[in-house]
């Protein structure tokens, strides 16, 4: 499918010596958002769900890596005891289940999806908050959540998924309120975005086309879509902006 190519971002951010954790980050958009943040001078913590970074392909020079469970809570808490300082935590892991075959109807399907995307999610973010809280990072330490068009749309493939995303909305605002200034948290929701999750999707028009016709930007997301609205949102430009959901879908949430 043609689509026009995205305009490169040449926005600068300095996060010298910042310490990142991006969950998912081996591929798709949590790749993207990592190796923003590594190209602005961040220390960067990605994790996956195999045992060795090695068993990944990809350009993960500089990161350190840990394997993460985001559906275990002891895997989750390790991951996160493991950390001897954090600054900004970006909660990207998971995936819509769909994708392997399962029925998100079936309610243990829907209950895993919720606890992937959304159980998963909350316990990353209250077992970081210590070291968060710890942060001296200029505009405050940050949370940022991958929300996504099924957090505003009812998509039928997959109700578990957009129950959560849903969620992550709504826990975007309530950590925002019990953080106060201490944590900044956020949410940037993704429209349809060129990942491994999604390739699918991508590449039957019967599927794409609608979204790509609906969507006034002209073309669909790529990774480096999402990651320049992150690392805004986790800068000290964005110091006063906490509790917020942010729409980066090239005008699909706004088009009639």
């Amino acid at each position: 499918m043609q689509q026009p190519h995205p305009i490169k971002n040449h926005a600068r951010h300095d996060y010298q010596n910042c310490r990142v954790l991006v969950t998912g980050g081996t591929s798709g958009i949590g790749a993207g958002i990592a190796a923003a943040y590594r190209n602005a001078g961040a220390h960067v913590t990605i994790t996956g769900t195999r045992p060795e970074l090695a068993a990944y392909e990809g350009d993960f020079e500089g990161y350190q890596y840990r394997q993460l469970d985001i559906e275990d809570a002891r895997s989750i808490d390790a991951v996160a005891a493991s950390l001897p300082g954090l600054d900004i935590l970006i909660n990207n892991a998971g995936f819509a289940l769909p994708s392997l075959g399962l029925d998100e109807y079936e309610p243990d399907v829907f209950g895993r999806a919720v606890q992937m995307h959304l159980v998963g999610g909350y316990r990353m973010a209250h077992r970081c908050a210590d070291q968060l809280l710890a942060s001296t990072l200029a505009g405050g330490a940050s949370i940022v959540h991958i929300a996504s068009m099924s957090s505003y749309f009812g998509i039928d493939v997959v109700p578990g998924y957009g129950a959560a995303k849903t969620g992550v909305v709504g826990l975007t605002r309530a950590l925002a309120v019990h953080w106060g200034g201490r944590i900044r948290v956020n949410a940037v929701a993704a429209g349809l975005t060129a990942s491994r999750m999604t390739a699918a999707t991508i590449a039957n028009p019967e599927w794409s086309q609608p979204t790509l016709a609906r969507t006034p930007a002209g073309r669909l997301g790529m990774p480096q879509d999402i990651a320049g609205p992150v690392l805004f949102l986790t800068s000290a430009d964005a110091s006063w902006i906490t509790g917020q959901t942010l729409p980066v879908d090239g005008g699909f949430t706004v088009a009639g």
